[in-house]
């Protein structure tokens, strides 16, 4: 076959720094369309994006040249640049872990109504709950301490 072809998307989950609320309403108004812009740059799609002051969730069509954890280093890093010199608050930072979490074409209506949904879904749970629920459901075995920084 004279071309690849691909479809992986995954839904990454990852917060701030000791969970500090960095991401309000305004920084978001402007952080989101960033990370649209960073994945369309490295030939990735930002399907949706949504997320609390604490975490954010976003679901990714990803190019074939790219793995999971090279794209999310590069958007860690691009992005918290960008914060800083956006914002000027130098204490800004993400978490250093973050969740990926491979998501089926079946599936990306159900996803994407969960993540522009977050608001709602955190009034019954915190992210800590959501994030072993991920796990869980991934069959992801975990260390409770790896699960706060």
């Amino acid at each position: 076959m004279p071309q690849s072809f691909n479809s992986v998307i995954i839904q990454y989950v990852f917060g701030t720094k000791h969970r500090e609320p960095w991401l309000t309403k305004d920084v978001c108004a402007r952080l989101y369309p960033f990370v649209g812009s960073v994945l369309k740059e490295r030939d990735c799609k930002l399907l949706t994006i949504g997320g609390m002051p604490d975490h954010m969730h976003s679901l990714v069509s990803m190019h074939a040249d790219w793995a999971p954890a090279p794209l999310m280093r590069e958007l860690k890093a691009v992005t918290s640049k960008w914060f800083h010199n956006t914002f000027g608050k130098a204490a800004f930072a993400w978490q250093r872990g973050y969740g990926a979490f491979s998501v089926s074409i079946s599936n990306v209506k159900r996803v994407t109504r969960y993540i522009e949904t977050q608001e709602e879904h955190h009034l019954k749970k915190s992210y800590r709950e959501e994030l072993v629920e991920f796990l869980k459901g991934h069959g992801i075995s975990y260390d409770e301490r790896d699960l706060d920084d």
